[in-house]
C-alpha cells in the first residue's frame, strides 16, 4: 500500500509539473468557449515575455466584465490562472516577414473573426529598412486570405535605444491603414506608441506589468468603437453601425445643446464676462492637434476636457474640416459627416468625465493637414 501511495503520488507530481509547463509558455491548448475569435497575433510582446500572458490578462478580464464572449485562438498557449483563455499567436523573436510566412495558414485554422497585431519590434534591431513594405504586404496577405476579417494595427511600442527607427516605422502604418479603409478592408489604428514610455518596460525592450496593462486599455478602447468586431456571426454589422447610431444620436443632441444655451446666455453676459459664459454652458473644451502626416493624409487627435466642476455625462464636438479634408476612419467617437462641417458625440464608455478629466478621440483623413479646423465642444 506505501508502494502504491508513492506511485500515485509521483503520477500527480509529474502531472502538476506538465500542467505548470504548458500554462507557461508553448504548445497549443486549443481552449474554446463559442465565442467571438480574436487572434493576438506578434512578436514576444504579444506571448509575455516579461509578464506571462501580457496584455491578455487584463484585456481578457475587461471582456469579461463587459459581459463578452470571446475566445483568444492561436497556436500558442500561456499565461496565469487569471487569463481565462490562454491561446494566441504571439512568437519571440519573430519579425514581419516570419509572421507573413505562417498568416495563412494560421487564418485557415483557427479563423479568426478580429486580428489584434502589434509587430515590428525585432524588424526595428534586426532590418528596418523595407518593415513597412514588408507589412504592407502581410496586411494584403490578411485580406486576400480573409477579406471580412477586422484587423487592428497597433503602432509598435517605445524601445531603448532604437526611437528613431521605431519613430519612422510608426509614421508609415496610419498610410497603410488608410489605404485599406479606402478600400473597404475593415481596418483599425491603435495608437499604442503615445500610451507607452521607456518608464513602462520591463528590460527596455518588453513591458512590465504596468505597460501591458497600458496595452490593453488601448486595445479595449478600439475594440469598442467598432462592436461588430467583438459579435458572432458574419461580419454583415459594419455597413449599418455607423449609419444608424450617428443620425439617431448626433441630431437629437445638437439642437436642444448648442442653439438654445448659446444664445440665451452670451448677450447678457459677454460684454462683462467673457471667458465665463463661453465655458460654463459648453462645460468642455476641445484641443486639436496633428500626431502624423505623410503625403495626402494625416493623422490628428482632439483632447475633450470637463471645464466644469461637476461630472459630465456626454460631450459634443463639432468642427469644419478645411477644404479638401476627408475623415476616412474615426475611433474613440462617432462622428456625423466626414468633410466640411462633422460633428462628432462620445462613444458610449467616455462620455463620464470627472472635473478637469479628459478623453480623446482621433481620426486618420485625406488631405493636407497644414489647415487646422478649431473644434468646439459642448455638453448638456
Amino acid at each position: 500500500m506505501t508502494r502504491t501511495s508513492h506511485v500515485i503520488g509521483g503520477l500527480i507530481a509529474g502531472l502538476a509539473l506538465l500542467l505548470a509547463t504548458v500554462f507557461a509558455s508553448g504548445a497549443a491548448g486549443a481552449e474554446s468557449n463559442g465565442g467571438v475569435r480574436v487572434m493576438p497575433l506578434g512578436d514576444s510582446i504579444t506571448d509575455g515575455l516579461t509578464v506571462a500572458g501580457g496584455y491578455r490578462i487584463n484585456l481578457w478580464q475587461s471582456m469579461v466584465a463587459d459581459g463578452r464572449r470571446v475566445d483568444f485562438v492561436g497556436s500558442q498557449f500561456n499565461g496565469p490562472s487569471s487569463l481565462g483563455d490562454h491561446d494566441h499567436e504571439g512568437h519571440s523573436g519573430w519579425r514581419i516577414d516570419q509572421i507573413d510566412a505562417q498568416i495563412v495558414n494560421w487564418l485557415r485554422t483557427y479563423t479568426p473573426r478580429t486580428l489584434l497585431l502589434h509587430i515590428g519590434t525585432n524588424d526595428m534591431f534586426q532590418n528596418p529598412n523595407g518593415a513597412a513594405t514588408r507589412l504592407a504586404t502581410l496586411l494584403d496577405r490578411i485580406f486576400g486570405t480573409a477579406p471580412d476579417t477586422y484587423v487592428f494595427l497597433a503602432t509598435i511600442i517605445p524601445l531603448n535605444g532604437a526611437d528613431a527607427a521605431v519613430r519612422n516605422f510608426n509614421a508609415s502604418i496610419p498610410g497603410l491603414v488608410q489605404t485599406r479603409a479606402n478600400a473597404g478592408r475593415r481596418i483599425y489604428l491603435v495608437d499604442m506608441y503615445s500610451r507607452l514610455t521607456t518608464a513602462d518596460l520591463a528590460d527596455g525592450v518588453h513591458p512590465n506589468a504596468g505597460g501591458y496593462a497600458k496595452m490593453a486599455t488601448a486595445w479595449w478602447t478600439a475594440l469598442r468603437t467598432v462592436p461588430a468586431s467583438l459579435e458572432a456571426g458574419t461580419p454583415t454589422p459594419t455597413p449599418t453601425i455607423t449609419p444608424t447610431v450617428t443620425p439617431t444620436v448626433t441630431p437629437t443632441v445638437t439642437p436642444t445643446v448648442t442653439p438654445t444655451v448659446t444664445p440665451t446666455v452670451t448677450p447678457t453676459v459677454t460684454p462683462t464676462v467673457t471667458p465665463t459664459p463661453t465655458s460654463t454652458p459648453a462645460g468642455c473644451t476641445a484641443t486639436y492637434r496633428v500626431t502624423n502626416s505623410w503625403s495626402g493624409g494625416f493623422q490628428a487627435e482632439v483632447t475633450v476636457r470637463n471645464t466644469r466642476t461637476t461630472p459630465l455625462t456626454a460631450w459634443t464636438v463639432r468642427m469644419t474640416l478645411p477644404s479638401g479634408q476627408t475623415i476616412t476612419n474615426l475611433w474613440n467617437g462617432t462622428n456625423t459627416g466626414t468633410n466640411g462641417p462633422v460633428t462628432i458625440t462620445n462613444a458610449p464608455y467616455n462620455g463620464n468625465l470627472a472635473p478637469n478629466a479628459t478623453t480623446t478621440f482621433g481620426y486618420v483623413a485625406n488631405g493636407n493637414s497644414t489647415t487646422t479646423p478649431t473644434p468646439v465642444c459642448t455638453s448638456p
